[in-house]
């Protein structure tokens, strides 16, 4: 080996040793504030600033209200409901290939079509009907009444409408955290709402703790009330529940914001909150979903199923008391015993 190639290798490994060096110096910026109408926070170490970072996630904000959000009369979502356009973005078109998945999965308790029975049910932005026509609404739902031609969507009943919320809000937790990626982040935590990704170790060189709520009814403490604590170096966690999104009706009556697509009414049942950990946050999130729209018998048969999926589940204990749980082994590997 020549002296000048003997030169250039020790030039180019001081060069990586430098910017190892500046990936380890790099300070860990936090940001808070609110995002698709909910909680932000943000931790990573990267050389970007804080209001850097805040920025980037108000664009983020905009362009996934823009493309899927339920609340915006103009998005792209609701002109696909109101029949006003047929072609999809990328946005779309990756979170309906997503649901269709976890649709076939669950042998269709999870389906985005019922978004006619949750705005029938007050749970769109939406008033609830006094006394919501549920076979009419039934006739039109069904993940076999959509598909995607090229870049468009197919509805075999104009009729026929999508919501997204089982899985929009984990999938923009993921753009979000490749953004943070971009930056130079080698370790971060992105949390929307209680939808988590992370990657690396915390401030202390520790695993991210993520705390899952206490599902009791109207818990809306936002982390006070914590039934285990879950460490995570890499992947994703969300949680679905009834415990927040839920009214009683004139005669007492539970009504949740889990619509059963089968029946067209709530899916109430003992379990009342379903945790998952999954490689992306678009799949923890439908898969939560799914767990709950399954209802406790079935989901506890699946997750028995899956040994290797990391879920956790709340149930309410027979007699109404208290709570009981399953952890599934690869869930039992993640939870922190301290």
């Amino acid at each position: 080996m020549t002296k000048r190639r003997i030169a250039a290798l020790l030039a180019a490994a001081l060069l990586a040793a430098g910017a190892a060096g500046c990936r380890a110096r790099h300070a860990y910026r936090t940001v808070d504030g609110v995002m698709l109408g909910t909680r932000l926070h943000l931790i990573a170490d990267t050389p970007a600033e804080a209001q850097e970072l805040y920025a980037a996630a108000m664009r983020l904000d905009a362009e996934a209200k823009r493309s899927m959000s339920l609340f915006d009369p103009q998005s792209l979502l609701n002109r696909l409901n109101r029949n006003e356009t047929d072609t999809i973005d990328a946005h779309i078109r990756r979170n309906l290939l997503l649901a269709d998945s976890v649709a076939r999965l669950s042998g269709g308790a999870y389906d985005i079509t019922v978004a006619p029975l949750v705005q029938a049910w007050g749970f769109a932005g939406r008033a609830a009907e006094e006394a919501p026509n549920v076979d009419s609404l039934l006739a039109f739902v069904g993940f076999d009444k959509i598909r995607i031609e090229g870049g468009r969507l197919r509805k075999a009943d104009p009729r026929v409408q999508l919501d997204l919320n089982s899985v929009a809000k984990g999938y923009t937790v993921d753009l979000l955290a490749a953004l943070v990626e971009r930056t130079g982040a080698e370790n971060y935590i992105v949390d929307i709402g209680g939808e988590v990704r992370c990657r690396g170790v915390n401030r202390s060189g520790k695993p991210w703790r993520i705390g899952v709520e206490s599902p009791y009814d109207g818990n809306m403490t936002d982390g006070e009330y914590i039934e285990r604590r879950i460490a995570l170096t890499g992947g994703a966690m969300a949680t679905s529940g009834n415990y927040r999104r839920f009214y009683l009706d004139a005669s007492g009556r539970k009504v949740a914001h889990t619509i059963d697509p089968h029946t067209g009414y709530s899916r109430l049942s003992r379990l009342l909150s379903a945790t998952v950990v999954a490689p992306t946050c678009a799949e923890a999130d439908a898969l939560g979903t799914m767990f709950m729209a399954l209802g406790d018998e079935a989901a506890l048969r699946f997750a028995a199923g899956r040994p290797d999926l990391p879920v956790y589940l709340i149930l309410a204990a027979d007699g109404g008391e208290g709570f009981e749980e399953y952890l599934s082994p690869a869930m039992e590997k993640l939870i922190i015993k301290d």
